[in-house]
């Protein structure tokens, strides 16, 4: 199996197939061009997959595998995960068609660990039909955590905004008690050396959004930001990591600030990701940072209004495939850079 950067292999979990998720992966490599760049494989039933090529009507290259290393270039590649059938019902919510993403995506995060794929990317899964005694994760975030090496981080990006969480799929109610100052230092660094290592960033600016409304008014609306928030970002600052904050998250994006920034941190979800989502939905991509594998996703869900029906844009799963490559010939130059930092020679004449 080629391990070159030329030729990298990008897993593919399947995603709630009762969703849009096998639309836009087909749709996707279905352009030779995409295949050129890189060496899908599809975690999931070359059967399946099949069936769901007639039903968009697409002509995409199938090539049905039993083991990664009998996977071909030039055509899209399905490891078989599982031999039967699934019967869908598409835009239904269905527990059994949970089960099957899972299956997917768990053993795609497997081959990604094991080195036998080089990213990941995932399509959208239902976060209610995924559950069982064996999967009790929030989503693919958390599971990526316990897998992998190092601190994931939910990071939105695209090519004019990235925005970093310090919590992420927390109930509302619920978000004070978690930011402490060690969670933002935590993730504040993380994004740092995300933005050095994996987007060639060398001295990233990073704005932090506050807490309370109006950054709580000097403690009128809550004190949170001036005595956890503030003395956390100075301390930072001190270190080297350049952060600027806390800032009034209603008027920063609106006023044109965070162009300003490299990298945006928002409290919590909503606060980071309904701008985001405002700013760049449908070319935007979800990334989970600070982790030692790469894994992109699209920045919408199942889609379950417009399954099944041969509308779906695939432009943000295309963009998650780029955004995966472009990630990982990055990392490769810079652990190449700081494994062996180039000696400074003087010429003499």
């Amino acid at each position: 199996m080629v391990k070159h950067s030329e030729n990298i292999i990008v897993g593919v979990s399947i995603g709630d197939m009762n969703g849009i998720g096998p639309e836009v992966i087909l749709k996707t490599f279905e352009d030779t061009r995409m295949l050129e760049t890189c060496t899908p494989v599809i975690f999931a039933n070359a059967k399946i997959v099949s069936f769901l090529k007639k039903t968009y009507q697409l002509n995409a290259n199938i090539n049905g595998i039993d083991k990664i290393e009998q996977l071909v270039q030039g055509k899209i590649n399905v490891l078989n995960v599982w031999k039967e059938g699934v019967n869908l019902d598409y835009g239904k919510l269905d527990d059994n068609v949970g089960k099957y993403a899972i299956k997917s995506f768990q053993a795609a995060t497997k081959a990604l660990k094991e080195g036998k794929v080089d990213v990941l990317v995932t399509a959208p899964i239902n976060k209610y039909n995924i559950q069982s005694e064996e999967y009790t994760f929030a989503g693919h975030t958390d599971y990526l955590n316990e897998q992998l090496e190092g601190n994931a981080l939910m990071f939105m990006i695209h090519e004019d905004i990235k925005v970093g969480l310090i919590t992420d799929h927390v109930p509302l109610n619920e978000v004070n008690k978690y930011i402490t100052k060690e969670l933002i230092e935590k993730k504040i660094a993380t994004i740092n050396q995300t933005l050095i290592s994996d987007f060639r960033i060398n001295k990233p600016r990073i704005a932090v959004l506050g807490i309370n409304p109006h950054c709580g008014d000097n403690g009128v609306i809550g004190n949170e930001d001036t005595t956890v928030v503030k003395p956390t970002l100075e301390s930072l600052f001190k270190k080297g990591i350049q952060v600027f904050g806390p800032f009034a998250a209603d008027s920063f994006f609106g006023s044109g600030q965070h162009c300003k920034y490299d990298a945006i941190v928002a409290m919590y979800h909503d606060q980071g990701l309904i701008p985001f989502k405002t700013l760049s939905f449908g070319e935007g991509v979800n990334y989970t940072g600070g982790l030692n594998k790469i894994r992109t996703s699209p920045d919408h869900g199942t889609g379950y209004d417009i399954a099944g029906k041969n509308i779906a844009n695939e432009n943000s799963f295309r963009e998650a495939v780029f955004s995966a490559i472009d990630i990982f010939k990055n990392r490769i130059e810079y652990n190449e850079l700081t494994n062996n930092p180039l000696k400074i020679s003087s010429n003499k004449e």
